[in-house]
This record gives C-alpha cells, structure tokens and sequence, in this order.
C-alpha cells in the first residue's frame, strides 16, 4: 500500500527539482574582487524618473537627473546658470540620463569612484570625473566642486547606482568592446556608413540639430566647433565604435543592432577623423606605458605610429 505513494512522491519531488534548476540555470551570478564585472541575469538598467524619491534627497537626486538630460538650458552657451559648455547634454553621450545598457552608463561610476586614474595618474574622485566630461566632451569649462550643480549630479549618480557592491562593474555598464578587424578601420566606408544611416540625423556636415528653443540639440553635432574634443572619450575610436554598435542609429540597442562591427569601426573612424576643438592633452598619462591602445597621440612607449595607434590595426599594441 505504501509502495503506491512512494513512486509517484519521488516523480512530483524530481521534476520539481528539474524545474528550479532549468528556471534558475540561465541566471549567472559572479562573486565580486576589486573593479571585477558583476554578472547577474542580463544587463544592467538604471531606475527611471518616476523611481526618483518624492521626499528626503528627491529634490536633489531629480535636479542632477536634470542636468544630466538638459545640460545646455543650464550651463550651455545660453544656459541660465552659467555659459560654459558647447550646448551638447551629458545625456547625448550617457544616454537615457545614464541608464541604458552599453549606452555608456553611469551603472558602475558610484561603486568604483574614487579610483586611481593612468589618463591623470591620480586618485579621481566622481565631482573629478564629471569635470572631466564638462571639459572635454562637452569643451567646456569645470564647475566648482561645491556647487548646487555639481552637488545634484553627484547625488543622482550615486543615486543609480546606490545597490551596486562596492568595487564592481555590473554586465552592461559603460561600452561594449568590440572585437577587433584585421585591417585599419578606414574613414572612406565609414563615410558610405555615415550618408546612410547617420546623416539624416545628425546632418551631411556633422552639425546636428537644434530644437526649435535654439538652446539644445535634438541630434548632437558629431564634429565641427560645437563637438567633442579630441580629449573626449569618444575620439577614441574603440569608445566611439563600441558606443554606435550598441545604440545607433537610436533606437537601436544591444538586443537590435543595426550596424556590423566593421560599419561601427569604419563610421568611428570617418567621425573622428573629421574637424573638432582641440584639447591640450600634455599631461595626459604621464606614464606613456599606460596610454590606451588607440590613444592617437604620442608619444607611446612602442614604436608604432600615431596612424596606427588611431585607425589600427591594433593587434599588435592591445
């Protein structure tokens, strides 16, 4: 009698078992050391507006968001703040105010700041980093440390990412490197790249497109005076090709890309080889051993040209 119970209890408990196993089995989880990657289930997205606290920090937390999404109405060069940058948002660069996955996020900025920095060599602490950003991406001038701007960008970015582990980087955060070519990226297919999926937004000469308020831009221009410098981020073409794999033209994603990675490669290349404000990048990592691949300025501790060091191949120097 009891033999009938039995065989149909251990059927119940083994597919069970079977069950959370398979639910659970396409979940990855990774235990953390310093500055390592979190992987945990897909990637990471950052809380919304409407996450943001109505009490307590909130007021703080949902100004920083704000300037990070309308830069230039505050600090652009009809800002009411201040007349400091070049009328571009940090959001055109981090987009959806730092949330999108591989849209260069703001994801793991909280968790490993302060850090040790080879572009400076030096101990950066965030208020450094968006300086940074205020120079060079939007060639513009610093904000003071203590200021109620600097202070409501600081609170929103520590904010997102206030659940991130200390010294991590969760999968998704930042931009996605791709996988190197063969060949040198070249600007003549990039630009073919770029009259068919880039121009209609960003126009034939890079400039753009201002919103009819005349003091943002819908579509940012790519290069000419009211650009990146060639200090940004983005000049270097890893960074650059990375961040249009993943989410241009919008809204393109990591789930949907559009470009292959040698469209991402050659339209990088073309865009950054075209005209932009030039920064002053003599200090930059005083130990050259350092210097990133694709940094296209020398001096490099190898013997290989700037060329090179721009366009690739980089097989060599990685």
């Amino acid at each position: 009698m009891l033999r009938k119970y039995i065989l149909p209890l251990f059927l119940t408990l083994l597919i069970t078992a079977l069950l959370l196993y398979w639910i659970g089995g396409d979940k990855k989880e990774t235990m953390v050391t310093e500055n390592k990657t979190v992987t945990e289930g897909d990637c990471w997205t950052g809380a919304g507006i409407y996450q943001v606290p109505v009490d307590g920090d909130g007021a703080e937390i949902r100004y920083g968001r704000e300037l990070i999404v309308n830069t230039a109405l505050y600090l652009g060069p009809k800002g009411t703040v201040a007349q400091i940058t070049n009328g571009m948002n940090c959001q055109n660069c981090h987009l959806e105010a730092g949330t999108k996955p591989w849209g260069n996020n703001y994801g793991a900025v909280a968790a490993t700041y302060p850090r040790y920095r080879d572009r400076s060599g030096s101990l950066e602490s965030i208020e450094k980093r968006v300086n940074d950003c205020m120079e060079r991406s939007l060639n513009g001038q610093p904000i003071d440390s203590s200021s109620r701007e600097m202070r409501a960008i600081v609170a929103y970015i520590q904010w997102l990412g206030k659940e991130v582990p200390k010294g991590t980087r969760p999968k998704g955060t930042g931009i996605k490197d791709l996988p190197f070519m063969t060949r040198a990226a070249d600007p003549a297919k990039g630009a073919l790249v770029y009259t068919n999926t880039c121009q209609k937004c960003h126009g034939a000469n890079g400039q753009g497109q201002l919103r009819q308020d005349a003091k943002r831009y819908e579509y940012p221009p790519l290069w000419g005076p009211h650009s990146y410098n060639t200090g940004a981020g983005l000049y270097r073409l890893s960074r650059f090709a990375g961040f249009v794999k993943n989410n241009m033209p919008n809204p393109a994603n990591y789930h949907t890309p559009v470009l292959t990675d040698e469209e991402a490669w050659d339209v990088a290349a073309f865009v950054n080889a075209q005209p932009r404000p030039v920064k002053d990048l003599r200090n930059d990592w005083p130990d050259i051993r350092t210097k990133p691949f694709d940094h296209p300025f020398g001096p490099y501790a190898d013997s290989l040209s700037e060329q090179q060091h721009k366009f690739g191949p980089w097989q060599k120097t990685k």
